[in-house]
């Protein structure tokens, strides 16, 4: 698989990997749409406290190197914001991208987050992963202890179950003769 990720800053990890019933460019196409990625993001769940945020971007679309991407919404009833911005683009092995400013997050601080594709002997290996630090103010840190791991997996593993979910809608063969 391609390396997505850089020498970070960051003091916490966590990543996952699947294989997903899809040809490599395939997938890469499928994630490089950032609202199809984030999508756990834009609908209410309890992991958002009930929250969803809103998905914008710059003229490139979160599709090329230096391409910006905003969110902004709820979680527990609070504001949240924060921009992001694409460091590492390499179709159809993958992509990273980075928060950039002051990010307004609950739960964890600023991050770098990214996916790498490789083929597979029956479909292709999909890697996504989060390094990101714990937020700033002592309430904060706190929660970001105790729930920022947590969160990481939830969307890192939400990421890999919206592939998983596309793809394998895609290969339900067609029944000839049986109602749908």
């Amino acid at each position: 698989m391609a390396t997505t990720q850089t020498t970070s800053q960051f003091t916490h990890h966590f990543e996952d990997e699947a294989l997903i019933e899809s040809q490599q460019g395939e997938l890469f196409a499928f994630l490089d749409k950032h609202s199809q990625l984030s999508a756990h993001m834009t609908r209410r769940s309890w992991m958002m406290g009930g929250g969803r945020m809103d998905i914008s971007t710059d003229a490139g679309r979160f599709q090329r190197l230096g391409s910006h991407l905003r969110l902004a919404g709820r979680a527990f009833g609070l504001k949240i914001f924060l921009e992001e911005a694409i460091t590492a683009y390499q179709p159809p092995l993958g992509k990273v991208w980075q928060t950039i400013g002051s990010p307004q997050l609950l739960i964890i601080g600023a991050y770098t987050m990214g996916f790498g594709t490789a083929r597979g002997a029956r479909g292709s290996l999909l890697r996504v992963f989060i390094d990101y630090e714990l937020p700033r103010g002592v309430i904060a840190r706190f929660l970001g202890r105790l729930l920022g791991p947590i969160y990481a997996r939830w969307c890192v593993r939400s990421m890999i179950a919206e592939a998983r979910t596309h793809f394998a809608a895609q290969s339900i063969p067609e029944q000839k003769g049986v109602p749908i």
